[in-house]
């Protein structure tokens, strides 16, 4: 006699990266144990999804949650923001854990560990972010690498954080060698600092030159160099949050020339822009973030390289301060800004919502950049970013008729704005399952605190 299922989802229009079909999807503990059409078996619980669509949980693959920057934290810990990601339709993060001074990476993990313990609502992962390399440092890389954290971050620009051009390359050859990835913060760091000098004794001073002291060649000329360190050592790359039209075409040439390099882009730099840090009484700090919006005529390039696949994945940059207290202190001076913006819950909404409703993506695309693709890059696929049997039992359902216009009261980040207020959404997610259990449904979290675990990462899909 077969053993009663936990949940089946039954009758939805299932999506994947390559396919759109309609069949039930059978769970137990928490895995898709069997698939197949009007399945006669026994459940605990049914849910009817027809006339919806049934897409892989989300994995959003940036995230900064409980992290220290410019003298204040992160406002969304790993309980309000996984809780926030949850009833955007994201079932997986990968946060990144911010090497202290003189810290070891294991003792790196060990900190980003015991800030997600006990707390994600959902599972998770971490990329190392190298602060204070030194030869020791490097030399304790391919131990973090079988410990299950097989992706660094490096960044090159920001005093404290940056590495110089050799160290970059050192580090490439590592990851090549052992089964990890590099993932890189490319903008050039002489040019920001520059300018944000010029700026400063010039006494320009509000929100815009944020962004007029980071412009796209800024960008686009350390993607460059990162991809010409990457192509002397042979190594794969993964450039993070790719914002402008002059990267694309980096981005482009290094993959046409057959280099294994991989870049992910953000919804702030699909659907927002340059003229946001206009907007009157010091709001146009809401988007100060790095690398800054920009204008208008990136966002048309960025939907056709995703479309095109010379961009891999849609992640967030999830990295959200209240205006009150905390983006306020720089109103004197756009450098003191804490750097981010919310997004963990809004992702694949806007995406679908938006993209999809205006015909920017198709429903198996936006399966592949915000699920397939971010699993297969850093490690977690066929568990996870597909619906398949013996995987993950990770799902969100969309009804493609809902119609919801974003508003902060609406969502669950834990800071007192949103981006995106007031941006009309046809198809929106009505319920999420992760591990077989549904733990958000009809915008409220119903699952668990605490019941997410950690995902050892093994080594990366080159795409």
């Amino acid at each position: 006699m077969m053993e009663e299922f936990d949940l089946i989802v039954k009758g939805g229009t299932i999506v994947t990266a390559s396919d759109i079909y309609t069949a039930d999807i059978a769970i137990l503990n928490g895995k898709i144990c069997l698939m197949g059409k009007d399945l006669t078996c026994s459940a605990k619980k049914i849910v009817d999804a027809a006339g919806k669509y049934v897409l892989p949980g989300g994995i959003d693959v940036h995230t900064h949650l409980d992290m220290p920057f410019g003298g204040t934290v992160s406002s969304d810990d790993f309980a309000t923001g996984t809780i926030a990601a949850a009833c955007g339709g994201t079932t997986t993060v990968v946060d990144f854990a911010i090497q202290p001074k003189a810290a070891t990476l294991a003792q790196t993990a060990e900190i980003w560990q015991k800030k997600a313990a006990g707390k994600a609502a959902i599972d998770y992962g971490f990329h190392i972010a190298i602060t204070d390399m030194k030869d020791e440092i490097m030399a304790e890389m391919p131990a973090i690498i079988e410990a299950g954290y097989s992706s660094f971050k490096l960044f090159m620009t920001y005093d404290g954080y940056r590495v110089t051009d050799d160290t970059l390359m050192k580090v490439l050859k590592i990851t090549r060698d052992h089964g990890g990835l590099v993932c890189v913060h490319a903008e050039n760091y002489y040019v920001i600092d520059y300018l944000v000098k010029k700026f400063k004794a010039e006494n320009k001073i509000e929100p815009i030159y944020h962004a007029l002291s980071r412009p796209n060649l800024a960008e686009s000329e350390a993607v460059n160099r990162a991809i010409a360190m990457a192509e002397l050592v042979d190594a794969p790359l993964y450039i993070v949050h790719l914002s402008c039209k002059e990267s694309l075409v980096e981005l482009k040439r290094a993959r046409e020339a057959g280099l294994p390099i991989m870049a992910e882009t953000c919804p702030q730099y699909l659907f927002l822009d340059e003229d946001n840090y206009r907007e009157a009484d010091f709001n146009g700090a809401k988007y100060v973030m790095s690398p800054p919006l920009r204008k208008k005529d990136s966002q048309e390039p960025l939907w056709q390289g995703l479309v095109k696949g010379d961009i891999q994945a849609v992640a967030t940059d999830h990295c959200p301060f209240f205006m009150e207290g905390q983006k306020e202190m720089g109103r004197e001076f756009f450098a003191k800004i804490p750097n981010g913006a919310p997004g963990i819950e809004t992702r694949m909404p806007l995406l679908f919502g938006q993209g999809v409703r205006d015909q920017k993506l198709t429903l198996t695309k936006l399966v592949e950049v915000t699920a397939t693709n971010p699993a297969k890059i850093f490690g977690m696929y066929p568990q996870k970013g597909t619906i398949a049997v013996d995987s993950d039992a990770d799902l969100v359902i969309f009804d493609p008729e809902k119609r919801q216009t974003i508003t902060k009261s609406i969502l669950h980040e834990h800071v007192d704005y949103t981006p995106y207020e007031g941006f009309e959404l046809k198809g929106y997610p009505i319920m999420t399952i992760a591990a077989g259990k549904i733990i958000a449904e009809s915008g409220k979290f119903v699952g668990k605190v605490g019941a997410g675990k950690f995902i050892k990462r093994s080594a990366p899909m080159i795409l």
